[in-house]
């Protein structure tokens, strides 16, 4: 794995977490953009880890999904 696939495996990791949160939720796509405010092609985005999410957009999926955002974002690397 070279340096540039650091980024992108915390990305995919990322979005697992979204993806699983918002199962668990049983929630669609459309569903959670609704709820945090986000479009959903871009949650769509987040969640196939093709999005570099800013720290607010974090903010608003922890906040709909009604979870901490540490449990999407811990031991995560760069």
């Amino acid at each position: 794995m070279g340096p540039r696939d650091k980024p992108k495996k915390a990305l995919l990791a990322f979005g697992q977490r979204v993806r699983e949160a918002r199962h668990d939720m049983d929630w669609t796509l459309e569903d959670l953009a609704e709820v945090s405010g986000l479009h959903w092609t871009y949650v769509g985005q987040v969640e196939r880890g093709r999005r570099n999410i800013s720290l607010l957009n974090i903010l608003r999926l922890a906040e709909a999904l009604d979870i901490n955002p540490s449990e999407l974002v811990d031991r995560l690397r760069p």
